[in-house]
């Protein structure tokens, strides 16, 4: 985009993500519309509805200059759930967003769409156009999430950016979290670079933090204007002291999703 969009409706807007951006993002001098099934505490001007409310998600629209779209089912879940939550939600988001005329979308994806992919044997790091490989039933709603954006981009010329999120936490929890942290400040900076960077159509980009033992590829998340400033490394000796180093063929180690694929 070429100028900064000012209004942006965040969906999931009362989730761990959601809730950290909300805090982060007006710092970058985002006016936020925030859109949740449950309340969001302390905005009463939140919308509170679901994604299947088709005039709610409408009236969520107007007047915003692009998405940031969080809401859905986090984890595996029985695919009924996911298909009416991550798949026709996000497909609801899309249209409505096409008939508002939002001309940029920030679509929250997950490793997981790639989960069963096998980490290089020479440790080298995974190009962010490896296919789509996914690891559970929620990895395959994202796959669904990726290819809309894909579609709309093509079709109706909506500019898209399909984040593949890491671990997001305070803090990384586990040894393979050494390389897939993606920190509460760096992941408003991710965001930020995908709602103001160029983007051709569609664009996939891996959501981690500068992590020194990394082994997702950032390059087009750099050339959005992402320039992460945390890294896990400062918890590397404390988490390989009380947990171990992980075997070559445990999941956690082999694939891109970790325990997801066990």
């Amino acid at each position: 985009m070429t100028n900064q969009p000012r209004s942006v409706l965040l969906t999931g807007a009362a989730g761990r993500i959601g809730t950290s951006l909300r805090e982060l993002l007006p710092g970058y001098g985002y006016r936020l519309r925030c859109f949740d099934r449950l309340p969001v505490p302390g905005d009463p001007e939140a919308v509170t509805a679901d994604l299947q409310d088709a005039g709610a998600l409408a009236a969520a629209m107007e007047g915003v200059d692009a998405v940031v779209h969080l809401a859905g089912i986090p984890g595996e879940a029985p695919f009924a759930d996911l298909l009416a939550a991550n798949i026709d939600g996000t497909h609801r988001l899309y249209e409505a967003a096409r008939a508002a005329g939002v001309r940029r979308i920030v679509n929250a994806g997950s490793n997981h769409a790639v989960g069963f992919t096998e980490r290089p044997a020479d440790g080298g790091i995974v190009p962010v156009d490896t296919p789509q490989r996914p690891d559970t039933l929620y990895g395959l709603s994202k796959c669904f999430g990726e290819n809309l954006a894909s579609l709309y981009a093509d079709r109706h010329g909506i500019e898209s950016v399909s984040l593949r999120i890491g671990s997001f936490a305070p803090a990384p929890r586990g040894i393979r979290a050494l390389g897939t942290w993606l920190s509460p400040g760096d992941c408003a900076r991710l965001v930020h670079a995908a709602l103001t960077g160029p983007v051709g159509g569609h664009v996939v980009a891996y959501g981690i933090s500068a992590n020194t033992r990394a082994w997702w590829d950032l390059s087009t998340a750099r050339a959005l204007g992402y320039e992460p400033q945390d890294d896990a490394e400062e918890y590397a000796a404390e988490l390989i002291a009380e947990l171990g180093e992980l075997a070559a063929d445990d999941p956690e180690h082999r694939y891109l999703g970790g325990r997801f694929t066990r």
